[in-house]
């Protein structure tokens, strides 16, 4: 079964004197750079999070073996896991909704929180 939440995408690094840029080439706006190997790879992950955090449909990840790389440049996979991703980044946002006056009352009888409902059934609406 494939988890529509996990996404994998090519990132080119290339390096200077003092940081290590990082491309990912299909996502629009994928660039980012680290102060070394592992902080590129950790600031690609964060930026394909940024990137893909609103989104439902995600671009189609180039194969790593079709990359068209120049002198110096390196390229790796990224996976991130978008659901993990949103669940550390994401701030919540007051809304407000109107339920059935009876569909109230039972929720508070049984001591349903109406916004994790809500969140939950919104995501699985969603699939995300």
């Amino acid at each position: 079964m494939v988890d529509k939440n996990m996404v994998v995408y090519p990132a080119i690094f290339s390096k200077d004197d003092d940081f290590i840029f990082v491309r990912i080439p299909d996502i629009d706006g994928g660039l980012t750079q680290g102060s070394d190997l592992i902080d590129a790879v950790k600031m690609a992950e964060d930026a394909i999070g940024i990137l893909l955090e609103d989104k439902v449909e995600y671009p189609t990840p180039t194969n790593i073996d079709e990359l068209q790389l120049t002198k110096g440049e390196t390229a790796a996979l990224i996976p991130v896991d978008l659901a993990a991703y949103r669940r550390k980044h994401s701030k919540t946002v007051r809304k407000s909704v109107t339920i059935p006056d009876y569909l109230d009352r039972i929720a508070k009888e049984q001591k349903i929180n109406v916004s994790g409902v809500l969140t939950e059934a919104l995501k699985l609406r969603l699939g995300v």
